[in-house]
């Protein structure tokens, strides 16, 4: 295969918990992301909960007015953030499952099973000028659902991958192998997320087809130890190898 330069966006939710911890003015998301941006990313990710536990409104409208790089809002397809959405106009929105307890985002969305919503929520979206991408696990009746839903792009969960063990993370590397060879022969972009570090990486870069990784809790906590930029530029350097790209 050709060599192919894998993106990489940076989530700074987790910039934002920590702000959230003792609700005071900082630290800065925009100034994390314009570290981030000054370190080579090629995106910034921020998810907008419901709860708004962490990222706020507000701060997807800054990052809106002053980044230079796209800006990627992971989101519910629930018709109050949607119809924000489409006011922001951020480059990208990627369509999660979101669940009030969970921790974190714990699984792919069920697109078999809630497509109709996908649907519309996919077609407000690209009607706004919206890249929309759908976040699921490597399972091909989900990646054939997903593109028939009219969203351009999926991002593949990565998270069993990274949390498993061998045999377990074997099996589960080649089921997202396989799932972005079938993603690629539906013409779906495929980017990918969630748990990615710089110890589980080299997995992920025998993925085929990949255009971008979304990397965030991983990147934010190497950045207490070496810096935020140091941090980015780290993964940045990691991704370098990747040969699995456009042929």
């Amino acid at each position: 295969m050709a060599s192919f330069r894998l993106k990489l966006g940076v989530n700074i939710d987790h910039v934002a918990t920590l702000r959230q911890a003792r609700g005071t003015s900082y630290p800065s998301v925009t100034e994390a992301a314009r570290a981030c941006e000054e370190a080579g990313c090629d995106g910034i990710t921020v998810h907008l909960r419901e709860d708004r536990r962490h990222i706020q409104d507000e701060d997807v409208q800054s990052l809106r007015r002053m980044l230079r790089v796209p800006l990627n809002l992971e989101m519910a397809a629930v018709p109050e953030i949607v119809r924000f959405a489409c006011r922001v106009r951020p480059e990208e929105c990627c369509l999660v499952p979101e669940r009030r307890r969970e921790l974190t985002t714990e699984g792919g969305l069920d697109v078999v099973g809630w497509g109709a919503v996908l649907v519309r929520a996919v077609r407000r979206l690209l009607e706004a000028g919206i890249r929309v991408s759908l976040f699921v696990d490597p399972d091909p009746d989900q990646i054939r659902a997903a593109a028939e839903t009219g969203a351009p792009c999926i991002e593949l969960h990565t998270g069993r991958y990274c949390d498993a063990r061998e045999p377990a993370r074997g099996r589960e590397l080649e089921r997202l192998i396989q799932g972005a060879k079938l993603a690629h022969a539906l013409k779906l972009q495929v980017n990918a997320g969630h748990g990615i570090n710089l110890a589980n990486v080299g997995g992920i870069l025998e993925i085929p087809h990949l255009d971008t990784l979304n990397i965030g809790h991983s990147i934010v906590a190497r950045a207490i130890f070496v810096g935020l930029k140091a941090a980015v530029r780290e993964m940045r350097h990691a991704l370098r190898t990747y040969a699995g790209g456009r042929v």
